[in-house]
C-alpha cells in the first residue's frame, strides 16, 4: 500500500513539473521590444535632413519619430515650458545649454552660412559688402534665433551694416523670403540653401563662423536617436543634406 502511494505522488509531481515546464506564457515572457515612438524637437534648418534621419532610423529600429521644427530659441522656450519631448536639436550650443541638463548634449552635426539670392543672382550680389546697398531688399534672421546671430558675426566682421526688411523668427523663413521674391538676399545656412536646389543662388561668406548642432536626449528613449545621429549611416545622410561632420 505504502509503495503504490509513492508512485502515485511521484507521477503528481512529474505531471506538475512537465506543466511547469511547457511552451505557454510565464512571468517575464512578455515583449519588451516594442515600437517606441519619440517626440524631437528640431532647429528648422534640420527639417529635410531629420525627415531623411526619421525614415532610416524607423526602418533600423521599428521606432517612430513626430517633430517640431522652429527656431531653436522657441523649441527651448517650449520645453522650459514643460512641452514634452524626446530629444531636442538646436542649431548652437549656448541655445542648448538653456535646456536643463543641457550641458550633456552632443554635437553631431556642423554647418556654414552663405549668402542668398534669387536663383541667378539678378542683382550681381558678390559679397557682404553689397548687403548694405539701399537697392537690395535683404532679409535676415533675428538676433535671438542662432543664424541670426551667426549673420550678425558675420556681417560686424566685415564692417558692413545692412539694413533688413524684415527679421524673421527662424532661417527657413529666410530663404522661403528670397525663393518667393519676397527679398533680393539673405544670409542661411549652407544646408538651406543645397535644399532650395535651383530656387536660389548661394554665395560663400568668406571667414563666417562654423555652426555646431548639438542634440540632447531629454528622455532616455530619446538616446537611440541621438547615437542613430552620430552613427555612420547618421552621418552619411546628414552629409547628403550639405551638413559638416561634427569634427
Amino acid at each position: 500500500m505504502r509503495r503504490a502511494l509513492t508512485l502515485v505522488v511521484a507521477s503528481l509531481l512529474t505531471t506538475i513539473a512537465a506543466c511547469s515546464g511547457s511552451s505557454g506564457p510565464t512571468a517575464g515572457s512578455h515583449k519588451t521590444n516594442e515600437p517606441v515612438k519619440l517626440t524631437i524637437f528640431a532647429a528648422s534648418s534640420l527639417t529635410n535632413a531629420f525627415s531623411a534621419e526619421a525614415a532610416a532610423f524607423a526602418q533600423k529600429t521599428g521606432d517612430q519619430t513626430t517633430f517640431s521644427f522652429a527656431g531653436s530659441q522657441e523649441l527651448v522656450a517650449q520645453l522650459r515650458q514643460g512641452a514634452p519631448a524626446d530629444v531636442v536639436a538646436t542649431a548652437d550650443q549656448p541655445t542648448m545649454l538653456r535646456v536643463p541638463h543641457g550641458s550633456q548634449a552632443t554635437v553631431f552635426a556642423r554647418n556654414r552660412l552663405v549668402m542668398i539670392t534669387a536663383h541667378g543672382n539678378p542683382k550681381n550680389v558678390a559679397g557682404l559688402a553689397d548687403l548694405s546697398r539701399s537697392d537690395l531688399v535683404v532679409v535676415l534672421a533675428a538676433p535671438t534665433v542662432p543664424a541670426g546671430k551667426y549673420a550678425a558675426q558675420a556681417l560686424s566682421a566685415a564692417n558692413v551694416t545692412a539694413h533688413p526688411k524684415s527679421l524673421e523668427d527662424n532661417v527657413r523663413s529666410v530663404l522661403t523670403k528670397v525663393q518667393l521674391g519676397e527679398a533680393d538676399a539673405g544670409i542661411v545656412y549652407a544646408s538651406d540653401a543645397q535644399s532650395a536646389k535651383n530656387g536660389v543662388t548661394a554665395i560663400a561668406i568668406p571667414h563666417a563662423p562654423i555652426v555646431s548642432y548639438p542634440a540632447l536626449a531629454v528622455r532616455p528613449a530619446g538616446q537611440a536617436f541621438v547615437d542613430f545621429l552620430l552613427s555612420a549611416q547618421g552621418q552619411q545622410i546628414l552629409a547628403r543634406y550639405g551638413f559638416l561632420p561634427p569634427r
